[in-house]
């Protein structure tokens, strides 16, 4: 019979988790580095096979045709702008490389997981300053703050089941203690 609860199931929940995070992660961020093309694209779509979409939200379509319009230009008038955006992409691969720590060790590691919860929160705030700021429509804001919200519960179970596992392997005879 198999320990639902034991460190190595523990473990492979954690680090089932962990999969899940850093893929959305990694995608969130090598995302970020096409952005014309991908605006061209989403543009393209809205006004051909996704018309239906665009008919039922005009203000996301127009919102998106304007979006394509700003970095069309920017990336032909001044691509140096879109510099600026490579970072926070660059960023996210970063820190899903900091996750790794937490696979191989997730009770020595848990501040990462901890560190990555602030960041989701801290998501919040910013889309809420800096989304008036930048003449962001408020429902796009609200798009930017689900980042956040989907990121952190994750995050919230793996900081939970990483408790459980420290519980479980402090208890524990050392021969039960998973190998990292």
């Amino acid at each position: 019979m198999t320990d639902t609860n034991g460190p190595r199931a523990l473990l492979e929940r954690i680090r089932t988790w962990l999969v899940l995070f850093v893929v959305c992660l990694v995608l969130s961020g090598l995302t970020a580095f096409p952005l014309v093309t991908e605006l061209r694209l989403l543009d393209s779509a809205l006004t051909g096979w996704a018309a239906p979409v665009a008919d039922a939200l005009p203000g996301l379509a127009e919102w998106i045709h304007r979006v394509r319009g700003g970095l069309e230009t920017a990336d032909r008038d001044a691509p140096y702008l879109l510099y600026g955006n490579d970072w926070p992409a660059f960023a996210h691969l970063v820190i899903a490389v900091a996750f790794h720590g937490v696979w191989r060790d997730p009770v020595r590691n848990v501040r990462v997981v901890e560190f990555g919860m602030l960041a989701c929160v801290g998501i919040i705030p910013l889309a809420l300053i800096c989304g008036p700021i930048r003449e962001i429509p408020f429902w796009w804001s609200v798009v930017d703050m689900s980042f956040g919200v989907f990121g952190i519960l994750p995050l919230l179970l793996v900081r939970r089941l990483i408790k459980r596992l420290e519980a479980a392997t402090t208890t524990a005879a050392p021969e039960a203690v998973p190998a990292a």
